[in-house]
């Protein structure tokens, strides 16, 4: 048996921290309490509908959206975006155990399945904590007794007496299941939430969910694989208890470790102390020679102020004796007053030399002492960048690199970095990054401390260039600036949308991912019955699938990336109101010749630029792409075949009605057109042959982590 007070942890919601009450499991796997599910899906509207404003947040009081959900919501509010009004609504949940936004489908909370198991265990645990207090009678007559019993067909508690009056002999009552006193009462069949009157028999392992046949028949579970309940209850039941076997059988291994960890903590306070004194020893020292190098200054300086201050108090004395009946000056006029020609010569030829130089002085006047100190300032770049770089031992870190095939430039940036021996031999890492502008004189970097060895940033601007760089921290040693990798924004905000199942989906050639972010196109039989119609020089039909979110405004920017071996892709964007004449277009059975932006010909498409198309596409495949055969386009067809780039992105500007094709690595447009943006837009993909399209994954704070999980 295992200890109830040992799985606390396991029993708190992420969303009221509380323990889980009536807890649903999402589709992400992770369980939530259902009136957590209920007050974060209102607060989710009510900041729809107002516009994600700030009172809307404040819904509750026991939960809180997060903020990535919050910035998400403002920027649909702010975009215009719509449901495509062909497709049933889906309902999105921000969860918050994996920070992600999880879509519940049609039914919404209907639609999840009840934990009954961690709802027991739970209250087992709640019974253990509240021992003492005891279970009532629910039919008794006030004062009520305490229950001795609780019945779970009636979902009740009941003492003796009660039990016997309610649950007769002889009566069907009688056979009710009944157990201790409980509060936790859990139906016998476990019903599908989607087919209510059914119940579910059978294990889906690719939603990882009990289902019922109807789900398999024709429901969302067709195309998946399932197996028996009982089959899945036996594997699933005997790898659990393999690793709880495996796990226990290590119990001593597990309880080394602890006491292991235990003295590494103790360990880990006692030399932090040691090096915060050796720290501080060090410092001190420092400040010692800066205080003896400040008085120097200090003296020097107020030396030099008091030679200075002397001299020009004694030029300012000689020039107040220049001054009439004053001085020098009054000294003269008094000896004019002589009238002995003998007497007057005598002192005259002295005053006459005196009178001379005063007026020399006085001709060309110049400060006997200069006013300014800049001998005395002191330069203190050098020591500073010293001082930045300050390392109290020899051995220094590996500089870390910049992996610019793992960062990603998307609704967020995600910057990873790695150090050359693949060794994790720093404590932190400090992440510097700044906007370029030509504009700016000195650039201010903005820095972040970092656990890890990747880092999302959220606050970047749109369209801009940045500047990146990283080092690391072991104590007070640091490694040197990484080299700097400059990285480009999406041109627009990050359009957040899913393929739609329901509008147009050709079951057949096409297949879906569960998630709704991938599709591929299967060239297999139904493709050559297809063909078997047809006459030479034509070719089948494009099977189109549409995005399952409109754009009514704005500028907006989303990504995907196009398999290596696919044939013929096209992708672009429609209108709402000609999506239906997308699905039955008769242009789509032509030859490639006559498509104004196949590719797939020696050029004679130029001729015939076709406008009557529902939408604007550029083709993708054979890992190539065809600039469209346009007026403006150049006549020379080698010259509109590129290479196509790992990842692609389109940006779609509403209000200047103009589309643009993107290499989303490098945020370089490749080909852009305008369209007609009057009505809701929406992304559209269409694949011939063998095709998949992967649409481009979000950056969320923990997009690392999930992939690595992978």
């Amino acid at each position: 048996k295992v200890a109830i007070k040992g799985i606390e942890r396991e029993l708190i919601c992420p969303a009221c921290k509380e323990l889980f009450t009536h807890p649903l499991i999402l589709p992400c796997q992770h369980n939530i309490c259902h009136k957590c599910v209920k007050e974060i899906l209102f607060a989710f509207e009510d900041s729809f509908a107002d516009g994600g404003s700030e009172s809307s947040n404040q819904s509750s009081p026991r939960i809180r959206i997060s903020a990535s959900s919050m910035d998400r919501i403002d920027r649909i509010n702010r975009s215009g975006r719509k449901r495509n009004s062909l497709t049933p609504r889906s309902t999105l949940f921000p969860c918050p155990s994996c920070q992600r936004d999880i879509d519940l489908g049609e039914r919404g909370i209907n639609g999840l399945f009840r934990n009954f198991t961690l709802e027991t265990i739970v209250e087992r645990y709640r019974q253990a904590a509240r021992a003492a207090v005891a279970i009532m009678c629910d039919f008794c007559k006030p004062p009520p007794q305490e229950s001795t019993k609780s019945c779970m067909d009636c979902s009740a508690n009941y003492c003796n007496e009660c039990f016997k009056i309610h649950h007769p002999w002889g009566s069907v009552k009688a056979q009710h299941e009944y157990v201790g006193p409980t509060t936790n009462f859990r139906p016998k069949v476990l019903m599908c939430p989607e087919h209510e009157m059914e119940r579910v028999n059978m294990y889906c392992e690719i939603c990882r969910r009990p289902v019922c046949h109807l789900c398999k028949l024709g429901g969302g579970h067709a195309n998946h694989r399932v197996t028996t309940m009982s089959t899945a209850y036996k594997t699933l039941k005997e790898k659990l208890s393999k690793d709880i076997e495996y796990l226990i059988s290590k119990e001593s291994q597990v309880k080394a470790h602890i006491t292991q960890l235990g003295l590494l903590l103790k360990e880990t306070e006692c030399n932090s102390e040691i090096a915060k004194q050796e720290a501080s020893h060090s410092f001190e020292k420092l400040y010692h020679v800066l205080e003896e190098k400040k008085s120097a200054a200090l003296r020097a300086i107020e030396m030099s102020k008091n030679i200075r201050l002397e001299k020009l108090q004694t030029q300012v004395e000689e020039y107040q004796g220049l001054l009439e009946n004053n001085g020098l000056v009054g000294y003269a006029q008094e000896v004019l007053k002589e009238t002995d020609p003998s007497c007057f010569v005598q002192t005259a030829k002295q005053l006459h030399v005196r009178i001379q130089k005063a007026t020399e002085s006085l001709k060309s006047f110049r400060p006997a002492a200069e006013t300014t100190f800049e001998d005395f300032m002191v330069d203190t770049a050098k020591q500073e960048g010293v001082l930045g770089d300050l390392s109290f031992h020899s051995s220094g870190l590996e500089i870390p690199e910049i992996n610019e095939e793992q960062s990603r430039m998307y609704n967020k940036a995600l910057i990873s970095w790695e150090c050359p021996g693949k060794t994790d031999s720093a404590d932190i890492y400090v992440l510097e990054y700044h906007k370029l502008n030509k504009e700016e004189e000195s650039v201010t970097w903005q820095k972040t401390e970092v656990c890890g060895k990747s880092k999302v940033l959220s606050d970047l601007d749109d369209d801009s260039s940045y500047a990146f760089r990283v080092r690391g921290y072991k104590g007070s040693i640091c490694s040197p600036w990484s080299r700097e990798v400059i990285m480009r924004t999406p041109p627009a905000p990050v359009f957040s949308f899913l393929f739609d199942d329901k509008c147009g989906y050709n079951t057949e050639h096409l297949l879906l991912n569960p998630r709704r972010t991938s599709v591929e196109s299967r060239a297999g039989f139904p493709l050559l019955l297809g063909s078997e119609r047809l006459q030479v020089g034509c070719y089948t039909t494009l099977d189109y699938i549409v995005g399952d979110t409109g754009i009514a405004k704005g500028k907006h920017f989303w990504a995907f990336s196009v398999e290596a071996y696919s044939y013929l892709v096209k992708v672009g964007v429609v209108p709402g109101n000609k999506i239906q004449k997308l699905f039955h277009n008769t242009h789509d059975m032509t030859s490639p010749r006559y498509e104004q932006d196949s590719g797939h010909d020696s050029g004679s498409e130029d001729a015939c630029f076709d406008s009557s198309q529902p939408c604007t596409l550029v083709t993708l495949g054979m890992k190539k792409f065809f600039i469209p055969a346009t007026p403006a386009a150049p006549k020379d067809p080698a010259s509109r075949i590129l290479p196509l780039p790992l990842c692609l992105g389109i940006c779609l500007d509403c209000d200047r009605g103009r589309v643009g094709f993107y290499d989303a690595g490098c945020m370089k447009c490749l080909y852009e057109c305008e369209v007609d943006c009057s009505g809701l837009m929406y992304p559209v993909f269409a694949l011939m042959g063998g095709a998949a399209v992967h649409l481009e994954e979000a950056v969320t704070a923990k997009y690392r982590e999930y992939h690595d999980d992978i």
